[in-house]
């Protein structure tokens, strides 16, 4: 799953309104900022085979520490208590682990059976990614609500609050189509190189977009 995680960051706001949007979609995609660097050092591994699944030709071949819910569980508790603890808000840190580890239960959904619960554990997995019309329509309809959720939670102090958020969610459907049409990725070097850089621009663009919006009390 891509923006359906994003959909979660973004509504996520209504319930911590302390939190910057950027945080919030850190939370979301941890799993998926740690897994390229894994990738890139050679702990996780993944393969290109087109066909193993109707939408993504990606083989999750092993990816234990970014990914298994043991883990995520683990990651989800330090970065909601370093949260909590930066805002001396509770529930703030609670929301945070909450969105970290929301990232197996979204990817069990989708995933082939290919998501540990622990290092080492057998793997599991729905396979919605199997129909591209299904993944497609359930991902595009969270996607949307949590924008909705986060537009009615929040309000734009001047244009940039408008266009930069019409332009980030513009941005992220973009790169979800075109994943979801476009030929698989040259190398797996692409695959760490856009995961990390992409990363970085979408959570740094939340924080841009997010700091020209205030909360709704």
């Amino acid at each position: 799953m891509f923006i359906g995680h994003f959909a979660l960051g973004f509504a996520a706001k209504r319930a911590a309104p302390r939190l910057s949007l950027a945080t919030l979609f850190a939370a979301a995609q941890l799993a998926d900022i740690i897994w390229p660097v894994l990738v890139a050092v050679g702990i996780e591994q993944v393969r290109i085979q087109p066909g193993i699944t109707a939408f993504t030709p990606l083989d999750f071949v092993s990816y234990p520490y970014s990914h298994s819910l043991l883990m995520l569980l683990v990651w989800g508790a330090l970065f909601g208590a370093l949260c909590a603890g930066s805002t001396r808000d509770r529930r703030a840190g609670l929301v945070i682990s909450a969105l970290v580890v929301s990232h197996w239960v979204l990817d069990w959904i989708t995933h082939r059976p290919d998501m540990p619960l622990y290092p080492g554990s057998a793997k599991f997995g729905l396979g919605l990614w199997n129909s591209v019309s299904a993944t497609v329509t359930v991902e595009i309809l969270m996607f949307l609500a949590g924008v909705w959720i986060y537009a009615r939670a929040t309000r734009a102090r001047d244009a940039v609050g408008r266009r930069g958020l019409s332009a980030l969610v513009g941005f992220l459907l973009v790169i979800y189509l075109a994943n979801a049409i476009g030929p698989p990725p040259p190398s797996v070097t692409a695959i760490e190189v856009a995961g990390i850089a992409g990363a970085v621009v979408i959570v740094l663009w939340a924080r841009w977009v997010d700091r020209h919006r205030s909360a709704v009390v």
